[in-house]
C-alpha cells in the first residue's frame, strides 16, 4: 500500500482541542475561508490551511449482555488497540466515548505510538495523551470526550497504537463489536509498557471512537452503513474493508486533493429499528455519526438490506426510501453531498426471500433512477454474478452469500468514483 506524508508545519503543543478545554484556550480552527471543498465555486485549497479532519472512526454501540467482555467491562486493565489512519498529519487528538456507559468512565492514563496491526510498539515512542492538561480524566455517562492535541506526526496509511488504562470498574463498556482488528489487554497501568506484557483480547473496539489529525487535505468522506461497510468477512488486521481500500486510492493523490475516510458502519444495523447489541437504528444515529463530524464534505449511504432480510421482505420499499430522503435532506441542511449506493445481492443468505428480493430491486431502481442523490455507486452491478444476477459472484462470496470477501471489497472500492466523494 502506498504511503504519503502530510508536509506542513508542526502545531504548537499548547494548542488545545475545541470542546475539551476552557473557552479561553487557543484551538485549531474547525474550518477557515479556504477550507470549503467538493462543491461548486469552492475556494482554492492551500498548504497553510490546516484543520481537524477525521482520519479514523468507529461507530459505537451499547455493551453486550453480562458475561461478555463488553457487558462486564474492565477493572484496573490497560486496553491496547491499533487503528489504521487514512490521512496523516503533524498532530492528532483522540475521541473517547462513554456514550452507552451507565456510570462515569475514569480514564487513568493514555499513550499513543506509531505501530502496526499487532499492536507492537517501541517503548521510547510512546507519547502521553492529556485531557485539559491532565494525564487522566472522567467522562460522564452518555458523553464523548476529546483529548488535547498530541504533537505527534503521523503518516497517511499508517497504524497508530492507543493504550488506555481503565481503573474501573467501568461497568458496561461502550464498544464497536466488529472491529476486524485484534485488541489486547494487560493488568494494571501498562500504558508505557512494551508489547510483551499484553495478551490478545478479541476483535472489538472499546471506548475508542475516533482519531482526528491536523491536515491541509480537502475534507473527509463518511461511509455510512451496516456490516458490509463494517468489513464483515474481510481479513482481520489487514484493513481491507471497502472504505479502507477507497482511502488507499485517495492517498495516491497529492495531499491537497486527499480526503480523510471515516467508517461509520455497524454490523447488523438497520435503517428503521434498533438491532439489539448492534446499537440504535441508522435513523437515530445519523446525527451523531455523520452530521456531528467536523469538516465532512460527502456521505456515502449503503444500508437497508438488514431491514429487508429481518422482515422477510415485508418492509415496504417506500418506508426505506423515506429514510433515504430524510438522510438526503438532513445532509444537505449541513452542506454535505450524498452518494447513494445500491443494495448488494443476497439470494442464498440465511434471511433471503423472494419477497425481499423484490423489495431490494425496487429500492435499487429508485436509488439508480430517482435523481435525488448527488451521485450513485452501483455496488449491486459490481458484485452480482452475470449468470445469476440475484446472487453475489462466487469469486466474491466468502460462503454466506451476503458479505463480500477481500476481493469483493476491492471491487467495491474500485467502483467508487473518487471525484464523487472527494
Amino acid at each position: 500500500m502506498k504511503k504519503s506524508k502530510a508536509g506542513f508545519a508542526l502545531l504548537l503543543s499548547t494548542v488545545l482541542a475545541a470542546g475539551a478545554v476552557p473557552p479561553a484556550a487557543a484551538s485549531v480552527p474547525e474550518s477557515s475561508p479556504a477550507s470549503a471543498c467538493c462543491s461548486g465555486g469552492a475556494p482554492e485549497q492551500h498548504e497553510d490551511t490546516i484543520r481537524w479532519l477525521g482520519s479514523w472512526y468507529a461507530s459505537m454501540t451499547p455493551a453486550d449482555d453480562p458475561g461478555t467482555i463488553s457487558g462486564d467491562g474492565f477493572t484496573d486493565t490497560t486496553v491496547r488497540q491499533s487503528v489504521h489512519l487514512s490521512v496523516g498529519g503533524d498532530s492528532l487528538r483522540l475521541r473517547i466515548s462513554n456514550a452507552y456507559g451507565t456510570t462515569p468512565l475514569e480514564v487513568g492514563a493514555v499513550t499513543v505510538a506509531p505501530g502496526n496491526a499487532s499492536a507492537e510498539v517501541e517503548a521510547d515512542q510512546l507519547t502521553p495523551v492529556t485531557f485539559n492538561g491532565s494525564g487522566s480524566t472522567t467522562i460522564p455517562a452518555g458523553a464523548d470526550w476529546i483529548s488535547d492535541p498530541v504533537p505527534l506526526a503521523v503518516e497517511a496509511n499508517s497504524d497508530l497504537v492507543v493504550s488506555m488504562h481503565l481503573p474501573g470498574p467501568t461497568g458496561p463498556a461502550t464498544t464497536h463489536p466488529l472491529g476486524m482488528s485484534t485488541s489486547y489487554r494487560a493488568d494494571g497501568d501498562r500504558t508505557s509498557a512494551g508489547t510483551d506484557e499484553f495478551t490478545p483480547l478479541d476483535e472489538g473496539r472499546y471506548f475508542l471512537g475516533g482519531v482526528d489529525v491536523t491536515s491541509p487535505a480537502k475534507g473527509s468522506v463518511i461511509f455510512f452503513g451496516d456490516s458490509i461497510t463494517d468489513g464483515h468477512s474481510s481479513t482481520v488486521d489487514a484493513n481491507l474493508r471497502y472504505p479502507d481500500q477507497v482511502a488507499d486510492r485517495l492517498l495516491e493523490r497529492p495531499v491537497l486533493e486527499q480526503c480523510g475516510v471515516v467508517n461509520s458502519g455497524i454490523s447488523g444495523n438497520r435503517l428503521l429499528e434498533d438491532a439489539g447489541p448492534e446499537g440504535v437504528s441508522a435513523m437515530a444515529r445519523f446525527d451523531s455519526d455523520v452530521l456531528a463530524r467536523q469538516n465532512v464534505d460527502t456521505v456515502v449511504l449503503l444500508e437497508g438490506i438488514n431491514d429487508i432480510g429481518q422482515t422477510d421482505g415485508e418492509v415496504p420499499a417506500e418506508e426505506l426510501i423515506g429514510v433515504y430522503r430524510q438522510f438526503i435532506d438532513r445532509s444537505r441542511d449541513h452542506g454535505l453531498r450524498v452518494v447513494g449506493a445500491t443494495l448488494t445481492p443476497y439470494t442464498g443468505a440465511d434471511y433471503a426471500t423472494e419477497m425481499g428480493e423484490e423489495t431490494r430491486q425496487e429500492v435499487n431502481d429508485w436509488i439508480r433512477n430517482s435523481g435525488e442523490f448527488d451521485d450513485v455507486v452501483d455496488f449491486d452491478a459490481t458484485l452480482r454474478d452475470p449468470a445469476d444476477p440475484e446472487r453475489i459472484l462466487p469469486d466474491f462470496d466468502p460462503g454466506d452469500h451476503l458479505h463480500p470477501n477481500d476481493q469483493g471489497y476491492a471491487a467495491m472500492a474500485e467502483a467508487v468514483d473518487l471525484d464523487s466523494v472527494c
